[in-house]
Order: C-alpha cells, then sequence, then structure tokens
C-alpha cells in the first residue's frame, strides 16, 4: 500500500488524472485507495447481525477496477454480487443467515489475475486474522451510550456545594496520616495527598449541573462515591451506601482525634458519621435526587465499581474496630469465627488482628475479595451491581476498576463478569459496562461480558505518542514516537481491531484521567512528578496548539469522548497525585473552554462524527488527516503537529465527495486561537486544497 502511494500519489494535486492514467497501461493496477469496508451500517446492515436473520455485507472497490471479490469466513469463500456503481466505486454485496454464534471474516479481491485481501489492516497480501471483521449476533451496546460525551469528576475537588459534610481535620488517621480538612480551595496538592478533603461533594455536581449541561455533555462518570476513608475511594468500607462526607451529614455528634492521638478506636466523629443509618439513608437520597435531576436534563450518570478489592476499614474486615463498636458483626480481621472470614484469603498468621491477608499489588489499605470461596459475598457484590441501577437510583451504568484482576483466575474473572452482566443488564437493559483494562480486551469484549473498557491502547496512548512524544504518565519520552504518524496509524489499527463496531463505539476516549498526567501537561514535552519537579514544572511550557488538536481529534474519533473535569478550561498536573487539583472556578481558560463547547457541537450537529465510517487520508511527518462519512454526509479532519504551516491536497471523493462538491471549514485551530470561519473549498481533481498554520488543526465538511 505505501509503495503504491509513494508512486502514484507523488502529485496530489493530480491524484485522480494519475489514477486514470495508471488505468490505462496494459497491467491493471488495484486502486488500494477505494477499497473499503467496515463495521458500520455503512457496509453492514443490519451492523448487529440477529440469530437467524438475514443480514448483507458490503465491499467497496473502485469502478471497474476488480475481476471478482469474495467474502471469506472459516473455510468458506462466497462470491459477492456487483449491486450498484457510482462515479468511483463499484459497490459489491453478499447477504448471509446470521448464525448464531460468533463469526469473523475478511474479503479475498481478484484483480488482473492477482489476489488481494482486505481486513481491518488494509488491503495486504498475506491475511493476519487478528484483524478480521467480527460479527458478533445480537449484542448491541447502549444506543444513548454510542459516541455519547462523557465527563469524569473526581467528586472532592469538583465543587463545594455543603460544607457541614466536610471531612474535619484529625477525624481519623488513615495510612499513617491524620485526615485534613484544606480550607483554601486553591492550595496546592501535597504529594501526600490520600487523606487531604477539599471539600466537592455531591450538592456540588448538583449546583453545577446547569455548567455542565451548557458544555453539552451527556453523561457524568462518577469516581467513586460509596462509604471510604481516602479521597480517591477506591477503599471500600461499605458498598451499600453514598460516603456521607459526599452526602448529607444528619447526626452531628462525636469527636475528631485529638493531635496526639493515633487510635482510630477514638474517632467517635467519623464513627457516627459513616455507620449512623441517618447519615447513610440521607446520602443515598441525595444520590437518587442528583441522578433525577442529571436525567431531566439529558445526562446519564455512570458509577464506579471497585470489586477486585475493599478496604481495610471495610464492615467486612473492620480492622479499626469501627463497626463492632457500633453494633455491627465483629470483623475478620478480628475474629477467625467472623461471619466474613472466607470474604478474604488468609496466608497465615493468628488472631485477632491477623494481618496476614491478600491484598491488591500487596496494599494492606486493598484487602483482596475472596470470591472463589465465598458464594455469600459473590451473591451480595451481584446485589450491589443490580441495587444502584435500579430505582429509586436509576445509575445507567457501571465503570469497573481493574476490572481484569478479580479473582484468582482468568477463567472465573470471566464467569464472574457474565454472571454480572445479566445482573445489571435485566435491572436496567439500557445500563453500559466500562472496565479499565490494560492490555487486549478481545477476550472480555465478546458480547457476554463487558461492553467495553477505558481506551488507553486505541486512544489515549497513540494520540499522546503522536501528539508529544510523551508517555500517558509524563514519566518517560520517546522521540522516535512524536509526530511519526505511520506509528500512529500502525497502532490504531491494530488496538481498533480488538473491538467490535459496538465496544468501539461506547470505548472512553480520554485524553486525560486521575491516573495519568493532565494532556496540557504532557505537551510540555517534559518528564517529571509532583514529588520530583514540583507544580510549576507542570504549568509550564504549555503548548494550548497541541491541546486543541487532541481535542479536535477527541471529538471526531470513533467511541465516547470522555472529558476530565478541568482539561475543559485548562488545568496541567502531573500523574496522580497532580492530577487531582481542585477546579479552577475563578482562573479559566476562555479559549480552551469555548473551544470544547465548539467541537462538542460539531459532533452533536454532524452524526458522521459519531458513528461515520473512518478511512486515513493522508498520513506525513507531523500530519493526520482522515475522513468520516455516511450515505449522506461526509467530512475530513487535519492535524498539523509541526512548527511550520503546510498545504495538503486531501482526497475526498474516497469520502464520496464528486468534482464541484462545496465542502465548508466547521472549525479551524491554532496556537492562540479558533475560527469558525466557513471557509467554502470546490472539490477539483477528487481533492481540495487546505493550508494549515503550525499546531493547528480543522473540521471540513460537506455543505448542507
Amino acid at each position: 500500500m505505501e509503495f503504491f502511494k509513494e508512486e502514484v500519489m507523488a502529485d496530489r494535486t493530480n491524484y485522480i488524472e494519475n489514477i486514470l492514467r495508471l488505468s490505462q497501461v496494459d497491467f491493471k493496477y488495484l486502486n488500494y485507495d477505494a477499497i473499503f469496508s467496515d463495521e458500520t451500517e455503512n457496509y453492514r446492515y443490519p451492523s448487529v447481525p440477529v440469530s437467524g436473520k438475514n443480514f448483507t455485507i458490503t465491499l467497496r472497490v473502485g469502478k471497474d477496477n476488480i475481476d471478482s471479490a469474495y467474502i471469506c469466513y472459516g473455510c468458506c469463500y462466497v462470491k459477492m454480487q456487483k449491486n450498484h456503481s457510482t462515479d468511483f466505486f463499484d459497490y459489491y454485496e453478499g447477504t448471509f443467515i446470521c448464525d448464531s454464534e460468533p463469526m469473523n471474516y475478511y474479503f479475498q479481491i481478484i484483480c488482473d489475475s492477482r489476489t488481494y485481501f482486505y481486513n481491518k489492516a488494509g488491503v495486504v497480501k498475506d491475511i493476519n486474522s487478528e484483524y478480521n471483521f467480527t460479527i458478533l449476533p445480537d449484542f448491541s451496546t447502549p444506543s444513548w451510550a454510542k459516541g455519547a460525551v462523557m465527563y469524569q469528576i473526581y467528586v472532592d475537588r469538583f465543587y463545594n456545594g455543603d460544607k457541614s459534610n466536610d471531612v474535619v481535620t484529625n477525624e481519623y488517621e488513615y495510612l499513617g496520616l491524620k485526615s485534613k480538612h484544606i480550607e483554601d480551595w486553591d492550595t496546592p496538592l501535597e504529594n501526600m495527598d490520600v487523606c487531604n478533603f477539599y471539600g466537592g461533594d455531591l450538592q456540588g455536581v448538583i449546583d453545577k449541573m446547569d455548567y455542565l449541561s451548557d458544555l453539552g455533555i451527556d453523561a457524568i462518570y462518577f469516581n467513586p462515591i460509596f462509604v471510604s476513608p481516602s479521597n480517591h475511594k477506591y477503599d471500600i468500607q461499605d458498598y451499600e451506601h453514598v460516603d456521607p462526607h459526599y452526602g448529607v451529614i444528619v447526626t452531628k455528634t462525636g469527636n475528631p482525634l485529638s493531635n496526639e492521638d493515633k487510635d482510630n478506636k477514638n474517632a467517635t466523629l467519623y464513627m457516627a458519621r459513616t455507620t449512623d443509618p441517618k447519615n447513610l439513608e440521607a446520602s443515598d437520597q441525595l444520590l437518587a435526587k442528583l441522578i433525577g435531576i442529571a436525567h431531566s436534563k439529558g445526562i446519564k450518570v455512570i458509577l464506579d465499581g471497585v470489586f477486585n478489592h475493599c478496604g481495610a476499614f471495610n464492615k467486612w474486615l473492620d480492622r479499626e474496630g469501627f463497626y463492632e463498636k457500633n453494633g455491627y458483626p465483629v470483623g475478620a480481621y478480628a475474629s477467625e469465627n467472623s461471619p466474613y472470614h472466607n470474604f478474604f484469603n488468609w496466608t497465615g498468621g493468628e488472631w485477632p488482628n491477623n494481618e496476614h491477608y491478600s491484598s491488591w499489588w500487596d496494599h494492606p489499605n486493598h484487602p483482596k475479595l475472596n470470591y472463589e470461596h465465598s458464594d455469600e459475598l459473590y451473591t451480595y457484590i451481584m446485589n450491589i451491581a443490580r441495587k444502584w441501577v435500579s430505582p429509586p437510583y436509576n445509575a445507567d451504568g457501571w465503570r469497573l476498576d481493574v476490572a481484569a484482576d478479580l479473582g484468582l483466575s482468568k477463567e472465573f474473572n470471566m464467569k464472574f463478569w457474565r454472571d454480572f452482566r445479566k445482573v445489571v443488564k435485566n435491572a436496567n437493559p439500557n445500563a453500559v459496562i466500562i472496565a479499565e483494562h490494560y492490555g487486549d480486551p478481545k477476550d472480555w469484549l465478546m458480547g457476554d461480558q463487558w461492553d467495553t473498557v477505558m481506551n488507553y491502547d486505541a486512544f489515549m496512548e497513540p494520540i499522546t505518542w503522536f501528539l508529544t512524544g510523551m508517555e500517558k504518565h509524563s514519566e518517560k519520552a520517546d522521540i522516535h514516537k512524536y509526530n511519526n504518524a505511520g506509528d500512529f496509524e500502525a497502532s490504531m489499527r491494530y488496538y481498533t481491531s480488538r473491538f467490535s463496531n459496538e465496544s468501539l463505539n461506547v470505548a472512553m476516549n480520554q485524553l486525560s484521567n486521575h491516573d495519568h498526567s493532565r494532556f496540557l501537561t504532557r505537551t510540555n514535552r517534559k518528564t517529571g512528578r509532583l514529588h520530583t519537579s514540583g507544580t510549576f514544572e507542570a504549568d509550564t511550557g504549555i503548548n494550548l496548539g497541541i491541546m486543541k488538536e487532541a481535542i479536535t481529534f477527541q471529538m471526531t474519533w470513533p467511541g465516547a469522548p470522555t472529558i476530565y473535569y478541568g482539561d475543559e478550561i485548562g488545568m496541567t498536573g502531573w500523574t496522580d497525585p497532580d492530577n487531582r487539583r481542585p477546579f479552577r472556578w475563578d482562573d479559566m481558560n476562555e479559549d480552551i473552554l469555548s473551544y470544547h463547547k465548539c467541537l462538542i457541537n460539531i459532533r452533536h450537529s454532524r452524526e458522521i462524527f459519531k458513528s461515520g465510517s473512518l478511512d486515513y487520508l493522508y498520513m506525513g511527518y507531523g500530519l493526520i488527516c482522515y475522513g468520516r462519512w455516511n450515505k449522506n454526509d461526509y467530512g475530513t479532519v487535519i492535524l498539523n503537529n509541526q512548527y511550520k504551516a503546510t498545504d495538503i491536497s486531501v482526497p475526498v471523493w474516497r469520502l464520496g465527495a464528486k468534482n464541484g462538491d462545496t465542502m465548508i471549514s466547521l472549525v479551524i485551530s491554532n496556537m492562540t486561537t479558533f475560527a469558525q470561519n466557513n471557509t467554502v473549498y470546490i472539490v477539483k481533481n477528487g481533492c481540495i486544497k487546505v493550508s494549515l498554520p503550525p499546531f493547528s488543526s480543522c473540521v471540513i465538511a460537506k455543505k448542507i
């Protein structure tokens, strides 16, 4: 394919003439760039085949360019029939009855007695089945989540709407630290941040719901909100209730620890706040209210489920004795005879106060849950999964923390998630299930477990490497990946091949989140962390042009673009904890905020950028150009990540554009600003010529 491009496309301004010239020589050239198919409804109808029903697969090729085409699956080769033609293309089709089992397929193309193959890798001489198209009969993901703009909220750092529920300084001790209430919202983060609380809460999210609605988001994803002692709350203390520090505190009894006291048995204020049923019930009711308000504005709500491990404060382990002291059954840490003994895996030791339990990555504050040896625990967590997506709460899905780590084997892990899916989907068929996962997710995305994943491999990492040359934690750089469009395309082709189209369309596409450095900090191309480089270094040398390129990409790429709170106002930060700074309500970058709104509006108003087909149109050093299209519309997106201006000729004929068609610029960005100037482009010789300033992006689409 690259050889063809080098020989045929050297002069892109006369691209069509070159194609026609080659078509007239004796040796028949295959028009690689005309060949296309995918799993969208443009080329497979219905896109989700139903068991026992007919479905049709379509392959697009150059007009009068091939001798024959076949759909290949298993040991079968089915000849396709030419259905219709347009100015540039022939469309071949094959119709099948859908089986109940998954099916992988690719295409065989015969041109001038030569054989070629086509799958998600493009046109190839030898097939690699890893890239084949996939059919998962009857598997569909929630329609509302496909292409939805999501917004991640780390609650403690978003907005303080109720100061009466703030964590009190010295309220308790955790990990050798006393809880600390940060009085000044703008106070820089400390490296040991886990017990520092700025006061953000659910009432704060309710207070800012109009802001979120005006931004244009479709869904909120909350980091964990259930009872726990940390600000990140990935150490759950009680799965059944919202943390009153995020919710409502009704009972105002008890005292914090004194400055000298480190014994949590005296942390009576914390005990009352987190175990009193009045506080817990009121907090749960506030969540139900929040979700109701969000739904009234067309915003869904996704909760964070931490089911691989709990926290050392959890009432089942009760390492601090909070629950036993308040009338609950004795915890497994204190007694071998605890009703929760089998909820954990014990590796030795003696009771009382047995510290020899398995934990996640050997963190004793993250005791690993022992599902294999406790049917009671298994059932309990399934009930939790059902509870929060059911009335009166009606959450719209789960994000699953370290989902592949759950259990002691992959076999058991997959059984658990199959059961989890059944429980959740029976309770709320429109709930989405999104897993945190590092590595190949394909085995979990076969339609019977997760809907999708947080999209690190097929989104965050490739675009970060290309635009910044940085790893997503800002801990290392690779100059060979910077501006390397070939590496970017190869990565994207491979990692997106691990998804069916249903899973890809709801994949959580993030530039930043609570586990990685802020993308805007990555644009300074520096390595560092808070404890080595300090806060200031994360804020300096940033490139707003690159940030806007990334936003353009995020809002026009397949999947669910997910904004990490504050990215839309230009927040910076190294990896955690520095990426968890409090939201700057009084110091917003209005250019970045307005640009987010502009691109979100483009995404909402032009369906092609949510669900259209995608192909790479032009790839060069520091340049990415791709197209999105469906049967009624087409558009192209260009990123120029270079220090110099550039002109490129974009072959929009591959999107269905015809000579004489009019296209307009929906937006163009640069390092200092952006414009919606409606620049007109007339298609000539199948192309449009576009001029781009340094570190810029543009979105150009058919005039409608």
